[in-house]
């Protein structure tokens, strides 16, 4: 079993900054890319950022320049880095986590419980 559990959101006013992080943790064999996606209301949830086991970077034109993706292999956890926040930066962030449990296991894609962002003054 497998568990993703997130931390960091909150209220920020606009130009603030917020670090989420997620770890993962359970029968964890591999894990391969890692990223954080959001929902705003009434839209789609979207990429915001995702970085492979390699390192490969992966960014929403939305927020690049402004939010930095990392990844710390040793405690399987992946950050992300929020500076420069706006308004509609505002939404659910969900952590997203692609990642085998067995030799034998095909990769599948794990999600965190979501955390709140909202960006107001």
């Amino acid at each position: 079993q497998v568990q993703l559990v997130e931390s960091g959101g909150g209220l920020v006013q606009p130009g603030g900054s917020l670090r989420l992080s997620c770890a993962a943790s359970g029968s964890i064999f591999s894990i391969n890319a890692m990223g954080w996606y959001r929902q705003a209301p009434g839209k789609q949830r979207e990429l915001v950022a995702a970085i492979t086991s390699g390192g490969r970077l992966n960014y929403a034109d939305s927020v690049k320049g402004r939010f930095t993706i990392s990844r710390e292999n040793a405690k399987n956890t992946v950050y992300l880095q929020m500076n420069s926040l706006k308004p509609e930066d505002t939404a659910v962030y969900y952590c997203n986590v692609n990642l085998r449990v067995g030799v034998l296991k095909p990769p599948a894609d794990y999600w965190g419980q979501g955390t709140q962002v909202t960006v107001s003054s």
